[in-house]
């Protein structure tokens, strides 16, 4: 955990001597020396969290080291800050480097006592046998989870669909050695599932050699295999025989032991894909149907261990399931009817709280079957996620167990998703621009800052650690962290007082002296949030306000101007008018990189934003709602000049009025500007942008979209147009220079479909066509693409009766949409077209005529064709 500050420490002294190398001079030796022992510090540091996590003395030492992190980090911005881009070496920018000097001295003293303090202290450097032993409670916990990997609960309450299915795979007809791969969040019930199928009755008859063993993260490969061999109850040689083979020599023993023989493994609590790597030489393909099963919390892991592996990602219980696993281990049956009503509602409440995980259902029944008084269980209640780790070591430790073996550019990812309120949607994009602004994304070359932050999404979702929440148009829109993991990140955070959460409704969150010392704050808002400002430390990182219930807020800009080195300021819901001083003030938050004022109901942005030339996120967003428009957008003015924001990366908001923005090479989204702004600007220079959106304003005379200075962006993947009634689109022939385009959404009257539209738009992965008026069935020329995946038709998109989709069409297609149109009669879908279809949608009561095969397949989730924030404008 230390070792994530740290390191994120010593990249930015990285980044630094690079950066103001001109300036330096006699500092840079001193800069470079901080470095250099800070990363050999990280090396000891991480050993030294996992091996003596019950040390407190060494928990001290990681405190001060984390302390003087922060410092030097504070330091390196207040020399960025005073030293501006351009300067001359001037006689004060001599005094600066010698004020930096003098506390970089400082910082080697500290740094060198702290490296005495471990020598005094006996904090050496944990490669001996006391480090490694399982003396820790960490290490008790993995031999308690060893120790019951074959006890077998008799009543396993839900899976039932999912055993089934996976005995199905084990017991098939396939000859060749195969793995089938169990993988999902901590506590979910991976080895419950695995346990179950190794015991089934079917699979012991089937399978008479059989073994188990469970891996976890320090695993060793010569132990596992005399663990393996002796669970295989294979007795030709003798203990002390195994122990002085080689790890080769093993190998073969347990392979020639195995050759011909069917058998079943199960390697359980998997971590990396070398480990079944390193085993599964010894395990031989005989062509006689043998089967190894896998359980991990990793996506990669499961998907990738082998050539034939069906990864099955393990769901959450349903609600009825919980309530039926909470009753066992409660009132020891799954009578519901037993429980006193008002413990029932208490129950019930805090099942849905768990939100389908086994294990924090298991521990909260345990934990309540000693409680009867309706006072002990609200309680509990009113500390849920407290009581549960006390109540059980498996909670903290098994949940911690996937934080820890998080590398270091994760953890802060993972600790910031903690600001977030609980049960909070989080707006996937939003986040990846907030982790970039946070400086968590290194730059490297080559590589775009937003891809780079994705990926480190997917790896968190690919370790179980984010629920994907919905996903639009192929890519996942929101995301949400389960409330166990939640607890955990908040507890990681505040030990590295990495962040501070102020909640009005929760008071005990609200400890003024965490506040003073942390280097976030979250407010979720209501009422005057000044007094908590006014003791938050100066030297703050973010400022992010939650206000969903939009509720009246004082708020003082003078006072946040304090914060100079305040990179992220967003106010989410923040209601009523922003005072003067913020127009006048904002300007003096120089570091700022992301400044959102969604659904704040701003209009007119002042001038002193131009100050701000770090920005790179501008979200001004919002929906105004009142007696005469519902939910009906803000347009937004800029300031004229906002041209001198040249590392603007997104731009979001309803933009109306002269947009100057040609200029900003590194601006990647624009939602969403007015088409009359659009054609007045010179798109040639915006060589980065990947996502855009433009609107237009009904108007007395009728206007033709043309796709000319689209075709001039050629990194462009994503473009919505939006027309109002009466302007139609040219032709889209000039989008076959736009390559990378993969989602298209047109609002407005088409008419004619390029006849090689498949040449025009190879790489076109979701379609959307509204109001299209099309005249000659679209099908045939869709049908085409190669590549599309997700198709909306919506509202009089054709003006025909009947749909013809020949066999063969549409090879990729995953969803389809069709919106209720009177004119439709008959879909017609010759075999073989279609292939991977999944989702279909169709309004109610419908009386378009479809082929019995397409009744069957389900609709998708609605979430997937949420067509964007302007649709109450058309």
């Amino acid at each position: 955990m230390v070792d994530a500050v740290v390191s994120f420490v010593v990249e930015r002294l990285g980044d630094f001597l690079i950066q103001e190398a001109e300036f330096l001079g006699g500092v840079k030796k001193k800069v470079m020396w901080l470095k250099d022992e800070l990363g050999w510090m990280q090396c000891y540091i991480a050993n030294a969290e996992e091996k003596q996590i019950d040390n407190p003395m060494l928990r001290k030492w990681l405190s001060d080291i984390t302390e003087i992190s922060y410092e030097i980090e504070d330091v390196l911005d207040k020399f960025i800050l005073q030293v501006k881009p351009g300067s001359f070496i001037s006689s004060f920018i001599k005094g600066k480097l010698f004020e930096t000097g003098k506390k970089i001295e400082e910082f080697q003293i500290r740094i060198n006592d702290l490296s005495r303090k471990r020598e005094l202290y006996g904090l050496r450097a944990l490669d001996d046998k006391e480090g490694k032993s399982n003396s820790t409670t960490l290490g008790k916990f993995k031999q308690l989870r060893r120790a019951t990997s074959f006890t077998v609960d008799e009543k396993i309450i839900g899976f039932e669909d999912e055993a089934n299915s996976l005995l199905a795979k084990l017991l098939d007809e396939e000859q060749r050695r195969s793995v089938i791969s169990i993988y999902g969040m901590g506590g979910l019930g991976k080895t419950t599932l695995a346990k179950k199928l190794y015991h089934s009755q079917v699979v012991k008859m089937k399978f008479i050699r059989r073994a188990w063993v469970s891996v976890s993260q320090d695993y060793n490969t010569r132990d596992l295999l005399i663990r393996i061999i002796h669970s295989f109850g294979i007795k030709s040689k003798k203990t002390e025989e195994l122990k002085d083979m080689s790890e080769e020599e093993l190998e073969r023993y347990l392979n020639g032991s195995l050759r011909g023989r069917l058998y079943l493994v199960v390697i359980d609590d998997v971590w990396q894909k070398e480990a079944w790597e390193s085993l599964k030489r010894a395990f031989p393909d005989s062509n006689n149907g043998s089967r190894v099963i896998i359980t991990t919390r990793i996506r990669e892991v499961a998907e990738r261990s082998d050539e034939r592996t069906h990864a099955h990602k393990l769901r959450f219980l349903r609600l009825d399931e919980s309530w039926q696993l909470f009753c066992e281990k409660t009132f020891g049956n799954s009578d519901v009817n037993d429980a006193d009503a008002e413990l029932k509602a208490l129950g019930i409440e805090m099942v849905q709280k768990c939100s389908g995980l086994p294990l924090a259902i298991v521990v909260l029944g345990g934990l309540l079957s000693t409680k009867s008084k309706l006072q002990e269980w609200k309680l509990v209640r009113e500390h849920i996620w407290q009581n549960l780790r006390n109540d059980s070591i498996h909670v903290s430790y098994l949940l911690a167990l996937s934080f820890n073996d998080l590398p270091y550019r994760l953890k802060l990812c993972f600790l910031y998703l903690s600001l977030f309120p609980e049960d909070f949607e989080i707006n996937v994009e939003r986040l990846m621009r907030l982790w970039i602004a946070e400086g968590f994304i290194p730059q490297e070359r080559y590589q775009i800052l937003e891809d780079m932050a994705m990926n480190n999404f997917d790896e968190l979702v690919g370790r179980s650690l984010i629920l994907i929440e919905k996903r639009c148009w192929g890519r996942v829109a929101t995301c949400r962290v389960h409330d166990l993991f939640r607890d955990l990140a908040i507890q990681k955070s505040n030990e590295l007082k990495f962040l501070h959460i102020h909640d009005q409704f929760k008071p005990s969150t609200c400890d003024p002296s965490s506040s003073s010392m942390c280097r976030r704050q979250a407010i979720y808002l209501a009422g005057d949030v000044r007094s908590s400002l006014g003791i938050s430390n100066r030297n703050i990182r973010s400022i992010l306000f939650f206000n969903p219930d939009k509720a009246k807020v004082k708020l003082n800009f003078p006072l946040m101007c304090k914060f100079r080195f305040l990179r992220v300021l967003n106010f989410d819901g923040y209601d009523g008018r922003f005072p003067m001083d913020l127009y006048e003030g904002i300007g003096k938050l120089i570091c700022l990189k992301h400044l959102g004022f969604r659904k704040s109901g701003v209009s007119k942005l002042p001038s002193s934003i131009l100050k701000l030339r770090r920005l790179q996120t501008l979200d001004v967003f919002s929906r105004v709602t009142d007696l005469f428009t519902v939910g009906r957008a803000t347009e937004v003015e800029l300031p004229e000049k906002v041209y001198k924001l040249h590392e603007l990366r997104h731009l979001v908001g309803l933009f109306t009025g002269p947009l100057k923005i040609d200029s900003l090479t590194k601006l990647q989204s624009l939602k969403f500007v007015n088409s009359k702004s659009w054609s007045k600007i010179n798109p040639e220079k915006l060589v980065n942008l990947r996502e855009l959106s433009i609107y237009s304003r009904l108007c007395t005379e009728a206007n033709v979209f043309c796709f000319d200075s689209v075709v001039k962006l050629l990194r462009l993947e994503r473009l919505s147009v939006r027309l109002s009634s009466g302007d139609s689109f040219a032709s889209l022939q000039p989008l076959s220079s736009c390559s990378d385009l993969i989602d298209l959404r047109l609002y407005g009257n088409l008419k004619k479909l390029p006849a090689d539209i498949d040449v025009v738009l190879p790489n076109l992965e979701c379609l959307l066509l509204k109001n299209s008026c099309l005249t000659d069935d679209p099908m045939p020329l869709l049908g085409k693409l190669p590549s599309l995946m997700i198709l909306c038709l919506n509202f009089n998109f054709y003006c025909g009766k009947k749909l013809m989709c020949s066999a063969l069409s549409f090879p990729r297609l995953e969803i389809i949409k069709l919106s209720r149109d009177d004119q439709l009669e008959e879909w017609q879908v010759e075999e073989g077209a279609m292939p991977r279809l999944r989702g279909l949608s169709m309004p109610q009561n419908s009386r378009l005529r479809i082929p019995e095969r397409l009744r069957s397949i389900p609709p998708p989730a609605e979430s997937e064709f949420e067509t964007g924030e302007l649709d109450p404008l058309f």
